[in-house]
């Protein structure tokens, strides 16, 4: 009964069946957490973690049936790592690779040429929940004055039961498509402590509502003008055939439209946070409640910075946020912050999946990034382009500088969503590979133009930082 109601509502909504049950389920995270708040958070621990994890694998077995064996089975491995090999670095090494390696398999095993819903999509936000797990229980271990404040944030006193590491891995509000959130801050969400009324369910009714009114907006702008910018276009005759302005243009709406597929699951999934207390962030400067620890969109700053790095930074926020926690900063005994940030691209690519795409995306992000910090950098030391910047005019910069930002966004983007080299290669070659040209003359150009616009002294003062 259930399937063929489900076939229906997909024709119904122009969408793929997975894409309806996905979107339903991160929906159906709202009644799960007002249930949460009306029955349950008075409750003992052990009835909350068995609500969170009856509901999470509900969820589970409604998206992907039987094959939910894969994350129960990846939960109960990390548990036996933590008992059986304690607070070790070899426990950590070992999550790490298990996790890891079962993830690729199934990227393996599982990989077609499109963009599929299926099991490894929450796998991908298991896997990172499960690590950091193993790291935190590591840094509980530890010596507070040997870690910094993230970590004595974070770190496990003792290692947790099955039945809580289930209701974590599985909570309703985070299981399909995020967002990532430590243990401890699940710890303080069964303990009630997560609310602005002590002893009482958190008044974050009004601020879920913003957000899942915000991500209906997005859902509906995505829902509408994706079937006029599909992916497929990019390899018909038709595109080919098209002005090189208009590759470009269709290069740069198409970018800003595919992107709210993202923006509305994440903020959507941020309000169920929300509405349950998860996303409870305590006072902020002024005393008023905040609601964004489980924030993974900025969707202003998404909107409206012209800058590369300005959309990373407020783009799957709690994902960057993870990687620079325990990639990152964790490798800071290479003594190279280059070669860190490149470990944790390369890092992210391979966690995305095992298309060639993925790793090319990466690629350019940490070339768009340096060039774009050595220009802001070259702006801030020259008087004449910072008069620039502050001048009247600068409007109409913004609005050229949007025009690139968005286009060089989108570069990158088409193997991201392509894949395949014969794909992305293809879409590359129709537009002369005008990101690569772009972006490797700007490089070479900037060292010129820092001695033609930056004063000696300047630049003598720089080189001697």
């Amino acid at each position: 009964m259930a399937a063929p109601l489900m076939e229906k509502l997909s024709e119904s909504l122009g969408s793929t069946e997975p894409a309806v049950r996905l979107i339903l389920s991160v929906l159906v995270g709202y009644p799960c957490a007002l249930l949460y708040r009306r029955f349950f958070f008075h409750q003992p621990p052990t009835v909350i973690h068995l609500y969170h994890a009856i509901s999470g694998l509900s969820l589970a077995a409604f998206n992907f049936g039987a094959q939910l064996y894969h994350s129960a089975l990846c939960v109960l491995v990390q548990f036996l790592l933590l008992r059986l090999m304690g607070r070790t670095i070899t426990m950590v090494l070992s999550s790490f690779i298990f996790q890891m390696v079962y993830l690729l398999a199934g990227y393996y095993y599982t990989a077609t040429e499109e963009y599929d819903i299926k099991w490894t999509m929450p796998q991908c936000v298991l896997a990172l929940k499960l690590i950091g797990l193993s790291f935190d229980y590591y840094d509980g271990g530890q010596e507070p004055s040997q870690l910094n404040a993230e970590q004595q944030k974070s770190a496990l006193a003792s290692v947790p039961s099955l039945l809580e590491m289930t209701g974590f891995s599985y909570f309703y509000g985070g299981f399909l498509v995020g967002p990532q959130f430590t243990l401890r801050s699940y710890q303080r969400l069964v303990a009630g402590e997560l609310t602005d009324c002590p002893g009482h369910p958190p008044n974050s009714v009004l601020p879920a509502l913003k957000r899942f009114s915000l991500g209906f907006v997005c859902l509906a702008v995505y829902q509408i003008f994706s079937p006029y910018y599909p992916d497929s276009y990019y390899l018909t005759d038709d595109y080919d055939a098209q002005p090189f302005w208009y590759r470009c243009v269709f290069i740069l709406i198409w970018a800003k439209i595919i992107l709210y597929k993202y923006v509305s699951c994440w903020v959507i999934a941020e309000g169920v946070c929300i509405l349950s207390g998860l996303g409870y962030n305590g006072r902020g400067q002024n005393g008023e409640h905040q609601w964004d620890a489980c924030a993974n969109m900025k969707v202003w700053t998404f909107e409206t910075t012209p800058l590369f790095t300005g959309t990373i930074s407020s783009f799957n926020i709690n994902t960057n946020a993870w990687v620079a926690r325990h990639v990152f900063k964790r490798l800071k005994f290479l003594g190279n912050k280059l070669l860190s940030q490149v470990t944790a691209l390369a890092f992210l690519a391979v966690w995305h999946g095992t298309h060639s795409g993925y790793l090319l995306c990466f690629s350019m992000e940490f070339i768009i990034v340096n060039v774009e910090r050595q220009a802001q950098a070259l702006v801030r030391d020259s008087p004449l382009l910072t008069n620039l910047a502050n001048s009247p005019v600068y409007p109409v910069i913004y609005v050229v500088q949007q025009f690139f930002h968005w286009l060089f966004m989108g570069y990158p983007l088409v193997p991201f969503c392509l894949f395949t080299y014969d794909k992305w290669f293809r879409v590359y070659s129709s537009v002369y590979f005008c990101g690569h040209i772009f972006f490797f003359t700007l490089y070479l150009m900037l060292p010129y133009l820092r001695k033609a616009l930056v004063p000696t002294k300047e630049r003598s003062e720089k080189k001697e930082d």
